[in-house]
């Protein structure tokens, strides 16, 4: 079993507009993942779930086009910056389908530390903006697989 965490890709600030979409290296960082993704890591999802921001929700998108989800893209709720991750970690230890997340800071950081040492205050991953962090787990026991950031590709 797989899960993806991505946090969102870079945003405008509140300054330059409110709703804080991506900007236009955020766009063009998350369009290159989204290829390498597809084409040279053969990343295959069933579902994108993103959170209710903007920002979060273009990123997703933007993958859902290299991704192709079975399930295609949806909101879901729990993802926001401060949510509590049990609840989507719990989820994600019961279901069988490959999702990708994508959200925020800290919630990411916490999410992956509380799927991999069932502590979500110790910080054991970076997350970075359009990075995306493979999680596997194997009896039971959850592990990172791999992390690929936009500046690993330049």
């Amino acid at each position: 079993m797989r899960v993806y965490l991505v946090q969102h890709a870079e945003a405008l600030s509140e300054e330059e507009d409110e709703a804080r979409p991506l900007s236009k290296e955020g766009r063009d960082n998350i369009s290159r993942m989204a290829k390498y993704a597809a084409q040279q890591l053969d990343i295959s999802v069933d579902q994108i779930l993103h959170s209710g921001k903007t920002r979060a929700r273009q990123t997703a998108r933007i993958l859902a086009d290299e991704l192709t989800p079975s399930e295609g893209v949806k909101q879901a709720e729990g993802l926001g910056p401060l949510d509590n991750p049990r609840k989507w970690g719990e989820h994600i230890a019961e279901t069988d389908r490959i999702l990708m997340l994508v959200g925020h800071l800290p919630y990411m950081s916490r999410l992956a530390s509380f799927l991999v040492i069932g502590d979500e205050e110790e910080h054991i991953l970076s997350v970075r903006n359009a990075g995306i962090n493979c999680l596997e787990e194997k009896d039971g026991a959850w592990s990172i697989r791999f992390v690929i950031t936009p500046e690993m590709l330049s």
